[in-house]
């Protein structure tokens, strides 16, 4: 197996701290995932590396709790999390550029993640992964215009 990877950029107009506070308080996220409704810091933890939280993910279809752990934690560069032991991962890469921060937000399915698709699924298994990924495919550009849209408006009310 290959992992499989998407990710996709925006520049939004408000400094790479600004976006990176934003993006890195998971307990945000519902404002902006067109799938992850809430999260949720486990206690104790803060946002630094090793750190847990939970979130509850909707669909059509289904309703699930995930169990995340941050990966790396360098604002205001970076902010990253794996889902569910390591099965999958996400980014956060934020970048000066004039007019603001270019946000990259990138997905990528592990080779664990898809072992235990099959492991779970069979041979629905590839069903089910082509599902996780048609979701991130349109996720990814659904969420960044949403984070962009929520840290514009917060910089223009900060000003």
């Amino acid at each position: 197996m290959t992992s499989l990877t998407l990710s996709d950029s925006i520049v939004i107009a408000a400094s790479p701290e600004e976006v990176y506070d934003l993006v890195s308080d998971v307990t945000r996220t519902g404002e902006w995932s067109p799938q992850c409704r809430e999260c949720w810091w486990e206690p104790g933890a803060s946002g630094a590396v090793g750190d847990h939280f939970g979130g509850r993910q909707e669909t059509a279809e289904r309703t699930w709790e995930t169990r995340s752990r941050v990966e790396e934690a360098q604002r205001p560069r970076a902010f990253s999390w794996s889902v569910n032991d390591r099965k999958v991962f996400w980014r956060y890469d934020l970048e000066p550029v004039d007019g603001g921060t270019r946000l990259t937000e990138s997905w990528e399915f592990a080779d664990a993640g898809q072992q235990f698709m099959a492991d779970k699924y069979g041979a629905d298994a590839q069903r089910e992964i082509d599902t996780r990924t048609d979701a991130a495919r349109s996720g990814i550009p659904a969420t960044l215009a949403a984070i962009k849209q929520i840290a514009e408006r917060g910089a223009v009310s900060q000003n």
